[in-house]
């Protein structure tokens, strides 16, 4: 081969190598953000990461509480955020000291979209008069819950013996997060109470559950939401997300489709199929 013609063949494939490397760059990148105690996010999300990667196109990114799930002060990588397009939450009870919570702060203030699972209502637990105390109301000012657990929003459950019959709201039929999805299907997920107060005011009410085997008088309660939070952006919210809710096709297209809709972005008219995730509940582990 020719010195000229070795020259050129580098020169294109770099060329190729740069635009390849250009167009992962602009493709969407989605941050998880886990640390739940109970439910395995950092074991269910990954796998959903995953998916999204390989079959939708997107860039992941899934951050854990250090050293395990039960680490409620540390939560590595959070500078990631400056670089995000969509942020998950995944989180409960936490304490991150204030370099941490500086991330997710400036994340929220930019506007960027916002998605939320279950115990991500009451993702911080700071003691009274901390420093932090107001992000005790996370689940307030991003996600339009109930602001933290029990007390006067009364947000609570239905035990854990209980199960959750989920159906779509006839009113968000046509919307496009619940494309492809079953009018009703069935989880593991005790309910969560939300109402009467929450979702907040200009809410989407997209599901409801009704209440299997409760523990108490049980009233339905919407179970996944969109809206606009506090800061003006986008959000889609549930209260779902029991390991064993990952195995459920109808939750997992759910996820699948609420992430293009936070990201603008169309609803696959084509499934990929079902995700293979298979985790058990663990519950609360020492």
């Amino acid at each position: 081969m020719n010195k000229k013609l070795t020259i050129l063949i580098v020169l294109l494939l770099g060329v190729i190598f740069n635009k390849t490397l250009a167009q992962t760059k602009s493709q969407p990148l989605i941050v998880f953000v886990t640390g739940d105690h109970e439910y395995s996010g950092e074991i269910t999300l990954p796998l959903i990461a995953a998916e999204l990667e390989k079959n939708y196109g997107f860039r992941t990114k899934v951050l854990k509480a250090s050293p395990n799930q039960n680490a409620e002060k540390n939560i590595p990588g959070l500078e990631i955020l400056k670089e995000a397009d969509l942020v998950i939450f995944y989180l409960r009870w936490r304490q991150l000291p204030l370099e941490q919570l500086e991330f997710i702060d400036q994340y929220l203030k930019s506007g960027k979209p916002v998605m939320g699972f279950r115990t991500s209502t009451h993702s911080f637990n700071f003691p009274k008069g901390d420093a932090s105390e107001k992000w005790n109301a996370f689940g307030e000012f991003a996600l339009n819950a109930p602001p933290g657990w029990g007390g006067k929003a009364a947000h609570t459950h239905y035990g854990h013996k209980s199960t959750t019959d989920v159906s779509i709201i006839p009113a968000a039929k046509n919307h496009q997060i619940l494309t492809g999805i079953e009018p009703n299907f069935h989880v593991s997920s005790w309910l969560y109470r939300v109402l009467p107060d929450y979702p907040t005011k200009g809410s989407e009410w997209l599901l409801m559950g009704k209440s299997v085997n409760p523990d108490k008088e049980a009233v339905e309660n919407p179970v996944a939401w969109t809206g606009k939070n506090s800061f003006g952006a986008k959000i889609f919210v549930t209260t779902l997300g029991h390991p064993e809710d990952f195995q459920v096709e109808s939750f997992q297209h759910l996820i699948i489709n609420a992430v293009h809709w936070e990201l603008d972005k169309k609803v696959p008219k084509k499934w990929k199929g079902k995700i293979d995730i298979n985790v058990p509940y663990r519950g609360i582990v020492k």
